[in-house]
């Protein structure tokens, strides 16, 4: 049986109420895959997209001439510059930026887990609901498409999926979320891990 997504104002409690425990990343699944000893700080936007046919999670497509996780699929967001205030304010601006979402829009309902990246990041996500109608304008350097996937779906039993692949002799794990002709992993799947854990209650 698929989960339903939460509508009520009891799961939105979950996420209002979680308190950040711990840092995760790709060395959870890889002990040996140690996180870098500079990181630089960034931060994303987990947008929850409240439907009337059910919640959806926004996610973006970027564009495959970027230099950094070009052709991936990712939250909306980025490094924290030496402008923004805080983390919250950098994500928000970069989600304006990027699919020209004004920050005026999203309702932060919580933090999520710190997620270490293998790249350098350490990035703070930020749980924010939309409610439609959604006005969105794509910068076209930075993102090729914006979608949206199913809350339900990231919520099912069977899901994420483990993973594993072997580079250079060695193999390794990592969670995925397939679905339909996407492919959700690395970096944005761990965080949607951590969403999944935190709204039905088993986050660690």
């Amino acid at each position: 049986m698929t989960a339903e997504p939460p509508t009520g104002a009891a799961d939105l409690e979950r996420l209002r109420r979680y308190q950040p425990r711990l840092s995760r990343g790709d060395h959870d699944l890889n002990p040996d895959l140690k996180p870098l000893a500079s990181l630089r700080p960034a931060a994303v936007l987990v947008p929850i997209v409240r439907r009337p046919e059910g919640d959806t999670i926004l996610l973006t497509l970027r564009t495959p001439h970027l230099t950094a996780h070009a052709g991936q699929i990712a939250f909306p967001g980025g490094g924290v510059d030496a402008g923004d205030p805080d983390p919250l304010a950098a994500a928000l601006r970069e989600t304006e930026e990027e699919i020209g979402l004004p920050r005026q829009k999203v309702e932060i309902v919580g933090r999520l887990d710190t997620y270490v990246s293998r790249t350098g990041f350490e990035i703070q996500p930020f749980v924010g609901l939309l409610t439609p109608p959604l006005e969105t304008a794509p910068d076209p350097f930075e993102v090729a498409e914006i979608f949206e996937v199913p809350l339900a779906f990231i919520l099912a039993p069977t899901n994420p999926k483990l993973h594993r692949i072997t580079v250079q002799g060695v193999e390794r794990q990592y969670y995925a979320f397939p679905y339909r002709d996407r492919y959700v992993w690395g970096v944005t799947a761990g965080i949607l891990r951590n969403l999944r854990d935190v709204l039905l209650g088993t986050a660690e």
